[in-house]
């Protein structure tokens, strides 16, 4: 890793944010007013009267600072920890911060966006340059207050101090900070300086979480606003030729029945629109009814009255065919390939065994707590969007062309989001709602019920992995992944992690099979499922080769020399030293007798994660006792988020692994609520506990990485306890089946 501690930029830089297409929040400071020396924590922010330095921050004269968060935040911490390294280099105390969400700004914030696990990593520098410069400003206006050399002066904790003892407040000093120039040549903090990084904090929204205030979008409201619902196809292949309104309309609060649609079908035929968001558009543009109400009640009860008939489009596919296609699929001739090393074919024909499987899983829904939901009002001097979306930037720029408006009007206001996981990256139900304000011409609260989200998409596609390895002389000689899934495969970025680069002939081919149904990114995308089908094979070619599969992993991996081969993504050393870690907390080869272990490694999201699963037997079934974690993703910002993040994700892998299943009839999903929907409770979670590798690296993310690795540990650890090999999502039905029935 470079040495970031000096950094250099420019003025201009600096005061338009941020040049560095990394993006993240950088507070152009050009004056300053507060930070007095003698700040105490005021009992109520609210009655301090703070002063606007510009898009990103505000300081009261007392010292308090409050940062302006540009990122979606979708439970994955970024409203917290983003602040704490701004307030970290600027050198004021954390307990002086107050945090507030900031809205869409593409003037001054870059990459608004929450998904992919890059908030922090992308923002890492940015926003160490951004309190770094900050205060380097201040103590260069105190040195020239008192005519001496700033080299002789620092700052901490918002007071500044020369070699004399005087000390100055940076309030004091704000009028002469904002005349100079803006320093060129920055130095960072050390690590082992570190007062705010590395400690741990409460979640900033922590108090309105649990009290019930208005955080989410569910709870904004805005005068004069109306509440709509929209009754959608029944199933994916269908269109809406006609419907009745008339008991709909005849019932009290409802205020209108309206039909919507074709301002994204307009949007689709033009010669030119944003590619990124075309496939999202396409869940906007079938002609929807849409019931006004005055709550949202009076529109659910209108949209139950509505008399719809709806007409065939497309085939309406079952998860027979699905399953038929993908397997035809598998056992055809027609791929993609992704990567390609060595001679697989020449390897296969000259190995003395070869081992394959196949691996399933099922399409999966997001089910987010909070249903899609979003606020919209159109008038003549702007589009006023307010809601929780995790790509507010591409959502604006579509509702611009859709109503044919300049970008200038279309103004977005994030709220905090009651899960994201991938469905909110697709802003269908802003266009949706835009559409509807723009008709209705007043503001108006689109709001989905939990029926709407479950039936509607967008889903996790259904994936089928063909893995295969050659043995020739007691070593793993060849290995060949085959992968079938609907509508999207793992484009060129999966295969150039963990075994590329470790197996000499390694080769990864994909098809795809193109479905109606709408799919997309679903937390820790591709990796998700492709994770637990490699982690389980390679358990499989550690009993055969009579090896610990812990070993096995460290001793591939040593086939890998970091640097040499530029399209590999994951770090051999960093892997390693993160195995070695899970290994050594989860006690790895030593457990008690009546404990069997699974183990799981993996890559993903630029983030190291190993993880080991605890089972005993409980009259033949299995119990799961404990997942013990080891993470590796450089720095770590703030310790309580970050082990809430990994174990969060092991839970979800866990869950979703054992319980979630999704299957079609005839176009229709088969589950559309948690009656007969899956999910982990509560009373099921495991303990769960967290090691993180400590080293000074820039850091990475941590919303997804932890996911991936579960499923293939909890496989591998009931195959250890039951002998039983699980090749097909969701593990409770082939549990089942055996009659093991998984208890948590």
């Amino acid at each position: 890793m470079k040495d970031n501690n000096k950094i250099t930029f420019s003025r201009r830089s600096f005061i338009r944010t941020s040049a560095l297409a990394s993006g993240g929040l950088l507070i152009g400071f050009n004056f300053f007013s507060a930070c007095k020396e003698s700040a105490t924590p005021p009992v109520d922010i609210s009655q301090l009267d703070f002063k606007d330095f510009n898009a990103f921050i505000k300081i009261a004269e007392n010292g308090y600072v409050t940062i302006f968060s540009p990122n979606p935040e979708i439970g994955q911490g970024v409203k917290t920890s983003m602040p704490m390294i701004i307030a970290e280099e600027l050198d004021v105390p954390w307990s002086h911060v107050s945090v507030q969400q900031g809205a869409l700004d593409t003037k001054n914030f870059q990459r608004q966006v929450a998904g992919g696990s890059q908030s922090i990593r992308f923002g890492w520098d940015a926003l160490r340059q951004t309190g770094a410069t900050a205060k380097q400003m201040l103590i260069n206006g105190a040195a020239a207050k008192w005519g001496v050399d700033a080299s002789t002066c620092n700052a901490s904790d918002g007071v500044i101090t020369n070699s004399n003892g005087e000390t100055l407040g940076y309030g004091n000093v704000v009028n002469e900070a904002a005349q100079l120039e803006i320093p060129e040549d920055v130095a960072l903090k050390e690590t082992k300086d570190y007062k705010i990084i590395g400690k741990d904090a409460i979640n900033v929204d922590i108090d309105k979480i649990i009290t019930g205030k208005p955080l989410f979008g569910l709870d904004y409201v805005a005068d004069g606003m109306v509440y709509a619902t929209i009754l959608r196809p029944p199933a994916f292949g269908q269109i809406l030729e006609s419907f009745d309104a008339t008991e709909a309309k005849a019932l009290p609060g409802v205020i209108d029945v309206i039909t919507i649609g074709d301002k994204a079908r307009k949007y689709l035929n033009q010669d030119k629109f944003d590619p990124s968001a075309h496939w999202s558009v396409r869940l906007a543009e079938t002609d929807k009814v849409v019931v006004i109400g005055r709550t949202t009640w009076d529109a659910i009860k209108g949209k139950k009255a509505i008399k719809a008939i709806w007409k065939d489009n497309s085939a309406l596919e079952s998860t027979e065919i699905h399953d038929k296609a993908l397997n035809d699929l598998l056992n055809g001739t027609k791929f993609d390939t992704r990567r390609s090393d060595g001679n697989v074919k020449k390897a296969f024909a000259n190995a003395d065994k070869v081992i394959e499987r196949v691996y399933e899983s099922p399409f999966l829904p997001h089910n987010c707590m909070e249903p899609m939901n979003f606020f919209a009002n159109v008038t003549h001097e702007k589009v006023h969007l307010v809601g929780p979306i995790q790509t507010p930037e591409a959502a604006a720029k579509v509702v611009s062309s859709l109503l044919n408006r300049d970008l200038e009007d279309i103004h977005v206001d994030m709220t905090r989001m009651g899960g994201g996981f991938g469905r909110r990256l697709y802003g269908d139900f802003v266009y949706e709602a835009a559409e509807i304000s723009d008709k209705l011409k007043r503001p108006v609260k689109l709001v989905s019920t939990r029926e709407d989200d479950m039936s509607t998409g967008v889903y996790r596609p259904a994936i089928k992995y063909k893995i295969a390895a050659s043995i020739k002389d007691g070593g793993i000689s060849g290995y060949h992944l085959k992968e079938a899934a609907i509508n999207s495969n793992m484009y060129g970025l999966i295969p150039n992690f963990f075994p590329a680069g470790a197996i000499e002939n390694y080769q990864v081919d994909t098809a795809n099979y193109q479905s109606n149904i709408t799919t997309g990114a679903w937390r820790a995308p591709y990796t998700n499922f492709l994770a637990f089908a490699e982690q389980s094979f390679f358990d499989e070619l550690a009993e055969e080769l009579e090896k610990d599969p812990v070993q096995l992993r460290l001793d591939l991996l040593k086939n890998v020399k970091d640097g040499e081969d530029q399209s590999i993504e994951y770090s051999a050393k960093r892997m390693t030293d993160t195995i070695k870690l899970a290994a050594e907390k989860g006690n790895w080869g030593n457990a008690a007798s009546n404990v069997y272990q699974g183990f799981a490694a993996y890559y993903s999201h630029n983030t190291h994660v190993a993880e080991v699963v605890d089972i005993t037997l409980n009259n033949g079934k299995p119990i799961i006792e404990k997942v013990t974690v080891a993470v590796d993703c450089g720095i770590v910002v703030n310790p309580t988020g970050a082990k809430n993040q990994v174990e969060g994700g092991v839970l979800d892998g866990i869950g979703h692994a054992m319980f979630g299943d999704f299957n079609f009839k005839d176009g229709k999903p088969v589950d559309l609520n948690f009656d007969t929907y899956r999910l982990i409770r509560m009373n099921e979670t495991p303990k769960v506990d967290t090691y993180f590798v400590e080293n000074n690296l820039s850091p990475t993310g941590l919303g997804e990485p932890g996911l991936p690795p579960a499923g293939g540990a909890l496989a591998n650890a009931i195959k250890a306890a039951t002998g039983q090999i699980l090749l097909k999502q969701p593990f409770s039905k082939s549990l089942k089946e055996r009659k093991t029935d998984l208890t948590v």
